[in-house]
């Protein structure tokens, strides 16, 4: 119910006549589609019902981020829904947090974190104490959807040597906002300053081993809303392939009947749905395992299996489109930078791929010790 009602929604709001002019005349973000999605509700699909959340989880947010990437919808809802849900959850599970997120994460503001490309969080920043206030000074690069953030969650180093998160406005004295020229423009980055930002205590909203703890959590249940969105990515451009074999003809016949097309269309499927398996399996983990679960191996074969999903479908797409694939005006560039662009976001293939194979390794040497 809830894909198939977003599926009929977004292919009304968000065509890729749309898409286009929004990427091209506001930056990225179609701020009224935006508010509908607020709106909705869909913000706080994942929050408990305590923080006025509908409680529901993980299967039904990758539902909706797979719909969001099938449509290339410009709004945030990666960078201040999907990243920061693991944060409000934990949140709203303490007193002094709870109104933290009924403030911010139903409100409609665009909060976004400020982690690295990869999925860390940079320790550079400082944070000083001047009197009763905090002062915050340092740079975090590369934010995603910074540039139309109402909310930075920004980590930095504390007096007291560790890691802590702290809520920043994007109207505070002292913080600058560079945007960045990027490849899928569909998508806002920006590079995050801050000069001698002046906060109050209560704006570090967690730190210490409870943000170590938190971020691992998060960094494994981002990928898999990501992978979600490059399943929906991969799916539409697979779809544009078919629909435009079967209308471009050749030797009198449609391009599509043509077995060598149909083996390419196939084996495009055939990615698409394992990893779109692979996705529904780390979010029904994710929703039925418990918090203390470790996802780390669920997540890198979402991961890796969605992004080289969207990767090999977009460019098989404009290959089966023929020469008028890679023009301009047809639609499978779009797909195809929304595919690059998110290959990188935290991490590669390759570095995922690691990452399991030295915790394989780390366990192997445990056994055997």
């Amino acid at each position: 119910m809830i894909a198939e009602s977003a599926a009929v929604f977004l292919q009304e709001k968000s065509t890729t006549a749309q898409v286009r002019k929004v990427s091209e005349t506001e930056g990225g973000l179609d701020r009224a589609l935006w508010q509908e999605v607020v709106d909705m509700g869909w913000c706080s699909v994942a929050l408990p019902e305590a923080a006025g959340g509908m409680g529901l989880g993980w299967r039904e947010l990758v539902l909706l981020q797979e719909q969001m990437g099938y449509h290339l919808a410009c709004v945030p809802f990666f960078d201040a829904v999907i990243a920061v849900t693991p944060l409000w959850k934990a949140l709203s599970q303490t007193e002094q947090g709870l109104p933290v997120v009924e403030r911010l994460a139903a409100s409609g503001q665009i909060c976004v974190l400020g982690m690295t490309v990869r999925g860390e969080l940079p320790a550079a920043a400082t944070v000083t104490v001047d009197g009763d206030t905090l002062v915050l000074n340092g740079q975090w690069n590369q934010v995603g959807s910074g540039s139309h953030a109402d909310v930075f969650l920004l980590p930095a180093t504390l007096p007291c040597g560790s890691l802590g998160l702290l809520e920043v406005s994007a109207k505070a004295q002292g913080l600058s906002v560079q945007a960045l020229t990027t490849v899928d423009a569909t998508r806002s980055s920006a590079n995050v300053a801050a000069v001698n930002v002046r906060l109050t205590g209560a704006a570090v909203l967690v730190h210490g081993d409870a943000l170590k703890k938190l971020w691992v959590q998060t960094r494994n249940l981002a990928a898999i809303g990501l992978a979600a969105e490059q399943v929906g990515v991969a799916d539409r451009a697979l779809n544009l392939a078919v629909e435009y074999t079967k209308e471009r003809q050749q030797f009198g016949k449609a391009v599509g009947s043509f077995q060598g097309v149909k083996h390419r269309a196939a084996q495009i499927l055939v990615k698409v749905e394992t990893a779109r398996s692979a996705v529904y399996a780390a979010a029904f983990i994710a929703d039925t395992a418990g918090d203390a679960t470790d996802l780390t191996y669920f997540a890198a074969q979402a991961r890796t299996d969605a992004a080289e999903a969207a990767l090999f479908s977009t460019r098989e797409s404009i290959q089966l489109h023929g020469g008028v694939g890679f023009t301009w005006e047809f639609d499978p560039h779009l797909f195809f930078r929304r595919a690059q662009a998110a290959s990188q976001r935290l991490g590669t293939v390759e570095q995922w791929r690691e990452q399991v194979a030295a915790r394989l390794l780390d366990e192997s040497v445990t056994e055997a010790a």
